[in-house]
């Protein structure tokens, strides 16, 4: 909690909101500590598979 306010400088309101996940990620970066960015691969499977327009086939 102390870091998430103190060193982040969150709202209470969006450290409550957050998620641990989300927490977590946020103090990785804080810490310099990034994953790589995803390859254009990765990109591309994951629009396959959300896509932002649904289908008009039923």
């Amino acid at each position: 909690m102390a870091f998430g306010l103190g060193v982040l400088r969150l709202a209470p309101r969006d450290f409550w909101a957050m998620t641990p996940r989300e927490l977590a990620a946020a103090v990785d970066g804080a810490q310099g500590r990034f994953e790589p960015p995803a390859t254009r691969a990765a990109l591309e499977a994951l629009m396959r598979a959300f896509p932002d327009h649904r289908s008009r086939e039923r």
